[in-house]
C-alpha cells in the first residue's frame, strides 16, 4: 500500500470526525463543544457561530405541489371554542369512540401560533386532512386499496411542514423552538392517526431531547448547581404526551380463535369497523393495570408542575426524593405487569392493550428520569429507554399492520 494513499486515508479519516456540532466548526473541521443555541468556542474568539443542523430531516416531495394551503384561520379571525374542540379530538383516534381529550389548551396554543407561523398551518392542515381519511376508511364497508385524494393532501402538506420547519431550524431562537415542539406535538398526531408508532416514538424522543437540551423546566446539572429555565417560556411536550396516553381506552382486547385453536392470537379492536360490538367475549388484562399506570401519570404531572416552579438548589433536591418515588411506582407496575403477561413471551401472543400500555410506561419513564436532573449518566440511562421505547412502538407497529391485513375484506 502506497505512502500517498495511507496519507490520503488518515487525511480523510481525520476530516470525517466533525460530523456533529455547530456549522461553523464542522467547516473549520475542529471539535465543537456543542453548547446550544450557538457553541462557545466561536463566541469565545468573536466568530460568529452559525447554528446546528435542524433536528428534523428534511423529506421531499414527488413532483410539483398544485394545492395551495387554506389557511386554518386568518390573523383577524377569534379562535372560537369550536376551533379548539374540533383539533383537540384530533390529537388522539381515541376521540373516535367519543372519548374527551383534556388538550384544550394545548390545542388552543397551536391555533394562536398558526396564525403567523406557516409550519405549524402546515402541519394542522395535514393532522386534519389525515384524521379525515382515518375516519372515512374506518367507516368504508369496501377498503379501497388506492389512497384517497385527502390523504395524498395530507401526506403533501405534512412533508411541506417538514420543510418549513427545516429550513427554520439553523439558529434556533425563542420563537422557532416553540414551533419546532408544537409541530413535533402535531407530527406525533399524525404518525398516530396513520398508526406509524416506530416513527411516532422518533417524534417523541426528538421533542423531549429538544425539552432537555434547551432547559424548558430548570435541572440541576452533574455539579448539583441549578440552571434556570429558558428565558422564554417553551411548549411542555411531555404534558401533552401524558395527557395524550392517559385518556381512557373505550375497547377492550377480543379473544379471536382460529380453528378452534386455544393458542390463537388475541387481538384488539383499532377502528370502529372492526365489530365493537361482535360477540367475542371480552376480557381484563390484569387487576386495573391500566388504572395504577394512570395514577402514576397524574403524580408526574404534579411533580413536573413542581419542577417548573424550582427556583433554588434546596427547592430541587427536595424534589429528587420524589423523581425516585415516581421511578419505584413504574418500576413496581412493571413487575405487576410482567407477573401477568411476561415480556419472554413471544411478542405475537401479547394483547395489544398491553403493548399500548408498555408503550404508555416507557414514555412516562423517560419524561421521569429526564426531569429535574441532567449529568452523563443520565444521558446513558435515556439512551437505553429510547433504544426500549423504539423496541416497543416498532413491534407494536408490526402487529397492527398484521392485524389490518387479516381483517381486510
Amino acid at each position: 500500500m502506497s505512502a500517498d494513499f495511507l496519507a490520503h486515508k488518515h487525511t480523510t479519516q481525520r476530516r470525517t470526525k466533525a460530523k456533529s456540532g455547530c456549522l461553523t466548526c464542522r467547516i473549520r473541521k475542529i471539535k465543537c463543544d456543542e453548547i446550544k443555541p450557538f457553541c462557545r468556542k466561536c463566541t469565545s474568539t468573536g466568530r460568529t457561530c452559525d447554528g446546528y443542523d435542524s433536528l428534523f430531516k428534511a423529506y421531499k416531495r414527488n413532483g410539483d405541489s398544485h394545492s395551495s394551503l387554506q389557511p386554518i384561520l386568518r390573523a383577524s379571525d377569534k379562535i372560537t371554542a369550536q376551533d379548539i374542540a374540533s383539533l383537540n379530538r384530533c390529537f388522539s383516534v381515541k376521540t373516535v369512540f367519543d372519548i374527551k381529550l383534556e388538550c384544550d389548551m394545548e390545542a388552543k396554543a397551536v391555533l394562536e401560533a398558526s396564525l403567523t407561523d406557516r409550519s405549524i398551518q402546515y402541519a394542522v392542515s395535514a393532522l386534519k386532512a389525515l384524521r379525515q381519511d382515518f375516519e372515512r376508511s374506518s367507516d368504508a364497508v369496501v377498503v379501497t386499496p388506492q389512497p384517497s385524494p385527502i390523504y395524498k393532501y395530507g401526506l403533501e402538506q405534512y412533508c411541506l411542514a417538514l420543510e418549513a420547519l427545516t429550513s427554520s431550524q439553523s439558529c434556533p431562537s425563542s420563537q422557532g423552538l416553540t414551533s419546532t415542539l408544537l409541530c413535533c406535538q402535531i407530527f406525533i398526531c399524525i404518525e398516530q392517526v396513520q398508526q406509524n408508532y416506530a416513527t411516532m416514538a422518533q417524534h417523541i424522543m426528538q421533542g423531549l431531547n429538544i425539552m432537555h437540551q434547551f432547559r424548558a423546566r430548570p435541572y440541576l446539572n452533574a455539579d448539583r448547581i441549578l440552571i434556570p429555565a429558558h428565558g422564554a417560556p417553551l411548549p411542555h411536550l411531555d404534558v401533552f404526551l401524558i395527557k395524550m396516553f392517559s385518556a381512557p381506552c373505550k375497547f377492550a382486547d377480543a379473544s379471536v380463535k382460529h380453528n378452534g385453536d386455544e393458542g390463537a392470537t388475541p387481538v384488539c379492536p383499532i377502528s370502529s369497523s372492526h365489530g365493537l360490538g361482535g360477540h367475542h367475549p371480552h376480557r381484563n388484562i390484569a387487576p386495573d393495570m391500566r388504572g395504577g399506570l394512570t395514577r402514576i401519570a397524574t403524580m408526574t404531572l404534579e411533580f413536573l408542575n413542581k419542577v417548573s416552579q424550582v427556583r433554588s438548589v434546596s427547592d430541587a433536591l427536595q424534589l429528587v426524593s420524589e423523581k425516585v418515588s415516581l421511578r419505584r411506582s413504574l418500576d413496581s407496575w412493571l413487575n405487576d405487569l410482567d407477573g401477568v403477561q411476561p415480556r419472554g413471551t413471544s411478542p405475537s401472543t401479547e394483547l395489544i392493550s398491553v403493548s399500548f400500555l408498555r408503550l404508555f410506561h416507557q414514555t412516562l419513564l423517560i419524561i421521569v428520569l429526564g426531569a429535574l436532573e441532567s449529568s452523563s449518566n443520565v444521558g446513558l440511562c435515556l439512551e437505553v429507554e429510547h433504544a426500549s421505547l423504539q423496541h416497543i412502538a416498532s413491534d407494536l407497529g408490526r402487529r397492527l399492520r398484521t392485524y389490518r391485513m387479516c381483517h381486510t375484506p
